[in-house]
């Protein structure tokens, strides 16, 4: 038995295809079957820790990224793209597997389209509530067709909906099992003050981090920050907030990361009452999960197409706030962060609200379903 993972290069991709394999390694146990061979096709393996973890096999891959902008590069990318997939053919022949699963993004078109030309089923997943181009184009040919927002559906062509089911999107497994008391020990915590979460995102944001620089001085006297500003990011972060923060009376209010590991975001994340994020789906899942009261800055539409999209739907059931990045200034972060945080009915409202957005069994969901395709091709014809 096999089973192909691939998907775009972002921690929103990866981890939810983690997900699915800690969930289709506890089927295999539980049911005592033999447990497959998993790979990873793309063109880089994001956290290599995590698929070693896994048992994962990572297959490098070439893939060229469409912009939706006149670039020369595009031409040059389509080439890239085209030498891709003839890679690809030849990775999935050599491995033939079972089924194909694929996250979505550009890194995953050559792999899936490898999989069309060799007759192997492939299954999608779109975390986000309006499809990327990817998942459009996968969506033709795939067997099945997972969905984390119900109005995604309506986004796919017609003749697609009978293949499509909500699953809500895979997370992995421990970050369900929160640690609020190791948070509060190991970050040093000052438990007579809220906790606010700021998370930018796999690889940081330069605009939340410096609104978040400007808003310090105000947020640390009633708030302890956790503040995750992406490793590109952080050297320039840690070297300005002692600056911003001289003279405050409460300075060590403040802690910093490039990025929280596992086992941190399980701590920082149990410990804290509100989150300011960006809007990846995966993030908004996750938020949902921990039934903690959020503060969304989506990336502006220009760049992103989904992150508005989502965070206004989530917005919609009343378990975040949306602040635009253009209209997101120092006062207005620690305004809503001071609002949010100091009023305890508001907080436990938005919580319970994002509760009904969660769904801990999507990677199960999805990880049988790959088994059940991948078990009959194992039945005797």
């Amino acid at each position: 038995m096999k089973i192909v993972f691939t998907g775009g290069g972002t921690g929103g991709h990866f981890y939810p295809i983690i997900a699915v394999a800690e969930a289709i390694r506890d089927i295999s146990r539980e049911q005592h079957l033999v447990a497959p061979q998993l790979f990873y096709v793309a063109p880089t393996p994001f956290d290599p820790s995590a698929l070693l973890e896994n048992e994962i096999i990572y297959i490098p891959s070439r893939a060229g990224k469409m912009r939706r902008y006149a670039s020369v590069q595009n031409v040059v990318d389509l080439f890239t793209t085209f030498w891709g997939i003839l890679g690809c053919v030849a990775t999935l022949f050599k491995i033939y597997p079972d089924v194909v699963f694929s996250k979505g993004g550009y890194a995953s078109v050559p792999t899936v389209l490898a999989a069309r030309i060799l007759g192997i089923p492939v299954i999608i997943h779109e975390s986000d509530a309006k499809p990327g181009r990817a998942n459009l184009l996968a969506a033709k040919f795939a067997k099945r067709i997972a969905i984390a927002f119900p109005n995604a559906e309506n986004y796919f062509p017609a003749k697609t909906r009978a293949k499509i089911a909500v699953t809500g999107i895979p997370l992995r497994k421990r970050l369900a099992d929160l640690d609020p008391a190791g948070g509060v020990a190991s970050l040093s915590l000052d438990p007579s003050v809220p906790t606010v979460l700021i998370l930018g995102g796999s690889t940081g944001s330069r605009a939340i981090n410096e609104t978040v620089l400007g808003a310090l001085p105000e947020m640390v006297e009633y708030v302890n920050v956790i503040h995750q500003t992406g490793k590109d990011n952080f050297a320039e972060v840690e070297r300005t907030a002692p600056v911003i923060l001289e003279g405050t009376s409460h300075k060590e209010r403040y802690h910093v990361f490039p990025y929280l590991s596992l086992e941190t975001m399980r701590q920082a994340a149990g410990a804290a009452h509100l989150i300011v994020s960006r809007a990846g789906s995966t993030a908004i899942a996750e938020i949902a999960l921990w039934r903690r009261p959020s503060i969304l800055i989506p990336i502006p539409e220009s760049i992103s197409h989904d992150q508005r999209t989502n965070a206004y739907s989530y917005a919609q059931s009343g378990a975040a706030v949306v602040l635009e990045q253009e209209n997101m200034t120092p006062h207005l972060l620690a305004s809503e962060v001071r609002r949010i945080t100091a009023d305890r009915a508001l907080s436990n409202q938005m919580s319970e609200r994002g509760a009904l957005f969660g769904n801990q069994d999507a990677a199960r969901t999805v990880a049988e379903e790959l088994l059940r395709i991948t078990l009959s091709h194992e039945e005797p014809k």
